[in-house]
């Protein structure tokens, strides 16, 4: 039962990676980003889309270390 978790786990992330990197090769438009009074560098919308998924995935895999351990 834990193999096919794993293998619908696997297929998931891999469909959606393949869905950002598709979205990403048809934006390729330069864009910057604004916060406050910064502005970013004109970079490509699919490495900013990227960036996000990566760093989400990592969030989502690191979060759950943090939240099992029990309170003392």
């Amino acid at each position: 039962m834990r193999a096919i978790a794993n293998l619908l786990t696997a297929i998931l992330i891999g469909a959606w990676l393949i869905a950002v990197a598709t979205l990403s090769i048809q934006n390729v438009t330069p864009l910057a980003i604004r916060f406050l009074n910064l502005q970013s560098v004109e970079i490509p919308f699919g490495v900013l889309l990227t960036f996000a998924v990566v760093v989400g995935l990592v969030v989502g895999m690191v979060l759950p270390i943090f939240s099992s351990r029990s309170p003392r």
